[in-house]
């Protein structure tokens, strides 16, 4: 398979969209990676269209955690639960190195809910995932389970397990299953509007960002997989439409607040469920859910107010931490797609968590669902795309990702050919000649290796610095001043490989260094 990279695209792009497709899929996180993965399975021409890059909304900046919503059992979701936590299974053994396993503990200071509430609660998420996986620790055990924890109060904790990943890399890990079944995918492809015959949808049209040249696709069916731009191109029909919640997180240098589990807990402002827990070496505190009123076509950011909510939350649990804004690496801000009716008297965090499909002939659009079911909603929506297709829906069993391929890494360490194998998947042997040259040498403090930065640069169809080092790899969320410190050398083992002149290479450094500061940074302590 040809480099997927700039190069290949411009060449390639006047002949995908020369050609009739089973079905174009427009979104590039994770649920349109998925419609994408199981359509190639099937056998159907598929093409997916981004607006600007893979995983570039709430994909690349949740929560990360692969969970079964626990709270969702406490609103009689039992339904979504047991799908969620099957399906978080699954993930976990098909993706080792990238799903891994996540321990939680919920500390119990004499108020809701107490040890045998959550007890109960966490018997129920266990049968529906067919295994005991929690255990109630006594004050004096805890003290080894969690140093540091605040113990004014403090009975115990429960400890419980989920799953934790890197999204972005789980959304490019499905595109490769996906590419390597016959599926095509292009970023920066803006989708202007559907193409109808009548009342069917027969296509739709499209603005290439790169040069800007407009192109018409034809397709059999249309899958609307883009988030929270779900009512953009659907015709709305009932009063089912997307409520954009904005979750924002705080990244901490691991040293500063050490943690080997998750802390699950209460924020004592709202009796929001908000947690701290370890993750790519570093430390998430999070998360907000507020409704977001900033254009959807831009970044979104943390507001100061939530980052003195969330600091609060560090403060409850670790006052002896003194985390304050100094401590602070970095942040980011997703926005989630939640289906609402339109009550207004609803907080953010009572809207259900449920997603929709709105059908009319010949499209299909997905609102709202969960990470970690990407896979069930990706056949929902193929079930209903099949008549339009001209398919008869037949199941058609299998993981969603293959095996990754044996090969040999003797620079590496086992745990960074697990780390490597479960990020790159079938595509693991084209970076076997990048660590050969490069070794096992990582990027600052960061897991990443240089060798991860160039294959990303060759064949991960970057087109601008951003997708790099906020995306493609975390530099850009896991070094201070987003990598700033590491760019000379990040330029003279990429820009070859990117094809850019040095006038393209400072213009991409300089949008990507502002774009840092403004969205993935500290906000002013004044700003709303």
């Amino acid at each position: 398979m040809a480099d997927w990279n700039a190069r290949w695209r411009a060449e390639a792009l006047p002949t995908l969209a020369d050609r009739d497709w089973d079905l174009i899929v427009v979104g590039g996180g994770i649920c349109g990676a998925g419609i994408l993965r199981e359509a190639a399975r099937r056998g159907w021409s598929c093409l997916l269209l981004e607006q600007r890059d893979f995983a570039w909304g709430t994909s690349s900046r949740s929560s990360k955690m692969v969970h079964g919503g626990l709270r969702y059992i406490a609103k009689g979701q039992f339904g979504l639960t047991r799908a969620s936590v099957r399906e978080r299974q699954r993930l976990l053994a098909e993706a080792p190195g990238l799903v891994d396993p996540l321990s939680f503990v919920m500390p119990h200071r004499g108020g809701f809910p107490g040890p045998r509430v959550f007890g109960g609660l966490l018997a129920v998420y266990d049968a529906l995932a067919g295994k005991r996986n929690h255990l109630f620790y006594p004050l004096q055990e805890l003290h080894f389970l969690v140093p540091g924890l605040d113990e004014s109060g403090l009975e115990g904790g429960t400890r419980f397990f989920d799953a934790v990943t890197d999204d972005a890399r789980l959304v490019m890990r499905v595109l490769g299953e996906a590419r390597a079944e016959g599926g095509e995918a292009l970023n920066g492809m803006r989708v202007l509007g559907l193409q109808r015959e009548g009342a069917r949808v027969t296509g739709l049209e499209a603005e290439d960002a790169e040069s800007g040249r407009r192109f018409r696709f034809r397709a059999r069916a249309v899958a609307l997989a883009t988030g929270a731009w779900a009512d953009r191109l659907r015709r709305p029909e009932g009063r089912g439409h997307v409520r954009p919640l904005r979750g924002s997180h705080l990244l901490l240098p691991g040293w500063r607040l050490p943690l080997a589990h998750a802390i699950s807990f209460m924020h004592p402002a709202d009796g929001r469920p908000v947690f701290v827990f370890p993750w790519e070496g570093a430390t998430v505190v999070g998360t907000t859910d507020l409704d977001h009123e900033g254009p959807l076509d831009e970044d979104a950011r943390i507001s100061s107010a939530e980052v003195d909510y969330l600091l609060a939350a560090c403060a409850q649990q670790f006052p002896a931490a003194r985390i304050g804004r100094a401590d602070v690496l970095s942040t980011w801000a997703g926005v989630r797609p939640v289906v609402s009716e339109g009550d207004a008297r609803l907080k953010p965090s009572d809207e259900k968590r449920e997603h929709a499909l709105w059908v009319e002939p010949g499209c299909v659009t997905l609102a709202g669902g969960k990470l970690t079911t990407f896979r069930l909603l990706a056949l929902e929506v193929l079930r209903a795309c099949a008549g339009f297709v001209g398919r008869r829906w037949t199941e058609v069993p299998g993981p969603v990702f293959a095996p990754t391929p044996t090969v040999k890494l003797p620079t590496l360490s086992l745990a960074q050919g697990v780390r490597l194998a479960g990020r790159q998947g079938r595509a693991l042997p084209s970076l076997v000649p990048w660590v050969a040259a490069l070794g096992a040498e990582r990027v600052g403090a960061t897991d990443t290796l240089w060798a991860e930065l160039a294959w990303a640069a060759q064949g991960e169809l970057v087109l601008h610095l951003d997708d790099l080092l906020l995306r493609r790899t975390r530099i850009g969320l896991l070094l201070a001043e987003g990598g700033r410190a590491e760019l000379p050398r990040i330029r003279a083992l990429c820009q070859p490989l990117l094809g850019w002149d040095d006038a393209r290479w400072a213009d991409e450094e300089d949008h990507y260094l502002t774009l840092w500061r403004r969205c993935y940074s500290l906000p002013d302590k004044d700003a709303s």
